[in-house]
């Protein structure tokens, strides 16, 4: 049995370990922080992060202040602005940044020592309430659904706890941002009703959320496709290829 698993497959999700840019992770963290370390597969990790983004971020009214800021309103954003809460925001999403790109590092480090080694690992799992198999899916489908509703795209990638966690917060924010109601006015022609009844401290989490699950959704399907292809290169190699098998295009000694 390998000291390191490259990869692990349960009815909860399929776990791998990839080589990610550090400054990649470190910008999705600064875009939403927690969608780093979702990214790294930390899903507990993130989730904490998830949480303690809305909380800070709402009682800071800092998406409001930022909607008064580019819209010339400096003077309501300010006061709209809540000092105490920004004053904890500071630390904790400098610390997000940081800890994504310190974690991607180490994950990367992994990745070199397990990449040379053979894929060993279920390639199906069979529960009472769960089948999960590994096979090769669509990037693009995958992207595509979660920027229609962030979560269904890493659902349709067997990535259960994410995907559950995604589909939640999505129904949090959607519900406290009044964005489908809003969407509805405006299709109707009531602008000014449709420009009020949006709540735009919740609004500004869903781009963020929408793009980030729907990144998330592309790069990881194509993980799951490599690693398909690489158990099952590694399968055949061991059980089929004979050792005294030399390549044609191979010279004698080489």
């Amino acid at each position: 049995m390998e000291r390191r698993n490259q990869a692990v497959l349960s009815c909860f999700g399929t776990s791998q370990i990839t080589y990610r840019r550090p400054t990649t992770v470190a910008w999705w963290s600064a875009a939403f922080p927690g969608f780093g370390h979702m990214l790294l597969n930390m899903h507990l990790k993130g989730n904490i992060l998830f949480l303690f983004e809305i909380v800070i971020n709402v009682n800071s009214q800092l998406n409001l202040a930022t909607v008064y800021t580019f819209s010339g309103q400096f003077e309501m954003a300010r006061n709209v602005l809540n000092t105490r809460w920004i004053i904890i925001y500071i630390p904790f999403y400098i610390f997000c940044i940081w800890d994504s790109y310190r974690s991607t590092i180490d994950v990367n480090k992994l990745f070199l020592l397990t990449e040379p080694l053979p894929v060993h690992m279920p390639v199906y799992v069979m529960k009472n309430f769960e089948l999960c198999y590994l096979d090769k899916r669509i990037p693009y489908a995958a992207s595509i659904w979660s920027l229609f509703l962030p979560g269904l795209g890493q659902l349709y990638n067997r990535r259960t706890l994410t995907a559950f966690s995604l589909l939640v917060w999505t129904l949090v924010i959607t519900f406290y941002s009044r964005d489908l109601e809003s969407l509805q006015l405006l299709f109707e022609g009531d602008f000014i009703h449709s420009t009020e009844k949006v709540d735009m401290e919740w609004l500004l989490f869903i781009p963020s959320l929408a793009l980030g699950a729907a990144f998330d959704a592309y790069v990881t399907t194509i993980e799951y496709n490599r690693l398909f292809e690489r158990e099952q290169r590694d399968f055949i190699h061991e059980k089929w290829q004979s050792n005294d098998f030399k390549p044609s295009f191979l010279k004698n000694g080489e």
